[in-house]
């Protein structure tokens, strides 16, 4: 049976809190210490201690690196990844570790608009956020975790320091990260999701919403160094058996509709754009034959229930609607996962299902302009390149047979997939 952990990021996230509360949830700490020594990345000590945020006990997740100078190490991600390959891990911590410090490297390199391979990672390059990334994928190994699951995303407001200065918060890094990531802001003036922690995500969970249909068998909350009044400073995971889609509710979602006969293609395809950009999760637009014969359009919404009344006003903005009406639908999503590939030096992010990977359109485009290549054959060698790397982790996990250690990898199915926080 698929076993699936949920984490509940009602304050947020960040490595060492999504580590904690794995083991806080029946991970052995030893034997997730043990997969961590293998890193060929000496210095450092990893204990674990009990804690209390508001009346919750919960485990708190703490690195240290004895003598260890104030500022954190810079390394570029490609070394990250170097020292994640050649630590010889179980496949699956491998592929999950690499997946996030490929997630965070690619949203840095687009901020600062170099190449993902180039950019200097401090946080990945000090110990604590490394062993954080490798600590997770690890624990959820040794959980036996299949798929991982996650609700909205809280962050925090105001500013906070990082090594270029004075940020925004919640940090840039975590806003790219979030891109297309159910998310929503605390009044609070404290980093509650980290980089990261937001990249953790990106690269692990297969879906966004309420607890997954499953048995539940675990669960636990990973503690944030801060102590807040206002909430408890945890992430919660609950791990338990995954149910048939059919065996529970489907996630519940809002479907927004309006039916003009008075707006232009260009501004149909301007409405769908800015519906996108203000968060929802998918807008498409069908044809339709409206009283007297008169041609028009159905504008459709498909969005979370929390955001329907903030999507109503841009419907009514973007075409000039005198009505919006909604229905309440439930969605059964098939899990997915985001990997990377580059092609020609450019990155470009796969949708990786069960069954087939997917180039991302937006990337694929830049990476055509940035390249002089269509478009089709940027999608062809992206493809291309993902079905190299399954085969590769495949040969590195079973060199003698190039059989994959994981049920279902291979070209044709995918395995399933501040407060001093990093």
């Amino acid at each position: 049976m698929t076993t699936v952990a949920w984490f509940h990021c009602f304050a947020g996230i960040a490595g060492d809190m999504a580590l904690g509360s794995l083991v806080d949830a029946g991970a052995d700490a030893q034997e997730v210490t043990v997969l961590l020594r293998r890193l060929p990345v000496p210095g450092w000590e990893l204990r674990f201690e009990p804690a209390q945020r508001n009346g919750l006990a919960a485990t708190r997740a703490v690195v240290t690196v004895p003598g260890e100078p104030g500022a954190p190490v810079a390394r570029t991600s490609a070394s990250v990844r170097e020292a994640v390959t050649g630590a010889r891990l179980p496949a699956r911590v491998e592929r999950r570790a690499v997946a996030t410090i490929r997630a965070l490297a690619a949203a840095e390199g687009r901020l600062h608009r170099m190449p993902a391979g180039s950019v200097h990672l401090h946080e990945v390059g000090a110990h604590d956020s490394l062993v954080d990334i490798v600590g997770t994928a690890a624990a959820l190994e040794v959980l036996g975790v299949d798929e991982v699951a996650a609700s909205p995303v809280a962050v925090g407001t105001g500013t906070i320091r990082s090594a270029h200065g004075m940020l925004p918060n919640p940090p840039p890094a975590v806003v790219r990260l979030l891109e297309g990531i159910p998310t929503y802001g605390r009044p609070l003036p404290v980093e509650l999701t980290t980089p990261t922690g937001a990249a953790l995500l990106v690269a692990l969970a297969s879906s966004y919403g309420p607890l997954p249909p499953m048995t539940v068998t675990a669960s636990g909350y990973g503690a944030g160094a801060a102590v807040l009044e206002e909430l408890p400073n945890c992430t919660q995971v609950v791990v338990g058996r995954a149910l048939d889609a059919a065996a529970g509710p489907g996630q519940p979602l809002r479907v927004l509709e309006a039916t003009v006969d008075d707006a232009t293609g260009e501004q149909l395809a301007h409405a769908v754009a800015e519906l996108l950009d203000a968060g929802a999760l998918d807008a498409w637009i069908s044809p339709v034959v409206m009283k007297k014969g008169r041609p028009g359009h159905t504008v459709h919404v498909l969005c979370d229930p929390a955001a329907a009344g903030d999507l109503v006003g841009v419907v009514r903005r973007a075409t000039g609607t005198f009505g919006v009406r909604a229905v309440t639908v439930e969605r059964w999503a098939v899990a997915r996962r985001t990997e990377e590939v580059e092609v020609t030096g450019a990155p470009v992010r796969m949708k990786v299902g069960p069954d087939r990977a997917k180039a991302e359109h937006d990337d694929a485009a830049r990476a055509a302009r940035d390249t002089g290549l269509s478009l089709r054959e940027v999608t062809s060698r992206a493809e291309e390149a993902w079905r190299g790397e399954v085969t590769g982790r495949a040969q590195a996990a079973d060199p003698e047979h190039g059989a994959s250690a994981e049920p279902g990898a291979g070209p044709e199915g995918a395995a399933p997939p501040s407060d001093g926080r990093l």
